[in-house]
């Protein structure tokens, strides 16, 4: 009988995937799925309904302003006295826009006589406070916080970053204010806190970020943030992201890999930042 010999080898232990290889994989699936067409239908986000306040019957372009300020509650100075509060020393107002009428010469028509109409000739700028910005009588509000906070809530901590939770005004789910690093939240869609957070990890990337919704900066917060619930196991949003990102392509005159392609360094420095961090917050 033949003997048989053999060599021994060094095998080399499996390398366990890091993060980074993790939100690469992920980046690739997602891609994949953008260029066969092989995405599931958006579903509508839940969003935080509105609170029985005064500011929650005003027009949709003053309350998208109240969610900017972020908070859900705002009056005018009056309002809050007559409510048993009054504004703190020091606060600053913010102001929303109140129709101008008055009333106007015009020639009828029909019978040629001039006569007088009232018309809107303009806006007058209000000031109104938050309710953070008074004291006085407490007020009660349902809880608009989520039952458990969203995952990286802590980085967002350790980054500086005020997170709050507003009623739905019309527009938005979300908004990240760079210049108060400040999150503004009307839904507990992790997707949507994932988005701004991505904004928040962009910023610290390049430094600034352009003023208004630039649609590279849009594709990183969202491509950024699908990974993040992949990598999270969270429920697949793969058709908002999908909409979203299509809709600032389109902007760009690009298709939806193109523009996604378009960023991925931005994306991955992100998600590194992002990762990185928060495994060092974990393993500390």
């Amino acid at each position: 009988m033949e003997k048989v010999t053999t060599t021994p080898t060094n095998r080399q232990p499996t390398k366990k995937p890091t993060f980074g290889d993790k939100a690469n994989q992920e980046i690739d699936r997602l891609l994949a799925l953008f260029e066969s067409g092989q995405i599931p239908e958006a579903v509508a986000k839940t969003v935080i309904p509105p609170l029985d306040v005064p500011c929650a019957r005003w027009s949709l372009a003053n309350r998208m302003l109240t969610m900017l300020a972020g908070t859900a509650d705002a009056r005018g100075y009056r309002q809050w006295q007559e409510a048993g509060r009054h504004v703190r020393k020091g606060a600053r107002a913010f102001y929303i826009l109140a129709p101008r009428i008055a009333k106007v010469r015009v020639e009828d028509p029909e019978t040629g006589e001039t006569v007088r109409e009232k018309r809107l000739v303009g806006f007058l700028a209000v000031p109104v406070f938050r309710a953070e910005d008074t004291d006085g009588q407490p007020l009660e509000y349902p809880p608009m916080e989520p039952p458990e906070p969203p995952p990286l809530a802590e980085l967002a901590h350790a980054w500086g970053l005020k997170v709050s939770y507003v009623p739905f005004a019309g527009g938005w789910y979300g908004h990240y204010r760079p210049e108060r690093d400040e999150i503004v939240l009307a839904t507990h869609e992790e997707s949507t806190f994932f988005h701004e957070l991505a904004h928040a990890a962009h910023k610290r990337i390049k430094g600034e970020l352009r003023p208004g919704q630039d649609w590279k900066q849009e594709v990183v917060a969202e491509l950024t943030a699908a990974v993040l619930m992949r990598l999270f196991g969270r429920k697949s949003h793969d058709g908002n992201a999908y909409r979203y990102i299509r809709s600032y392509a389109e902007s760009a005159r690009k298709d939806v890999r193109r523009a996604c392609i378009a960023v991925l360094s931005d994306v991955g420095r992100c998600l590194d930042l992002i990762l990185g961090q928060e495994a060092t917050a974990q393993a500390a």
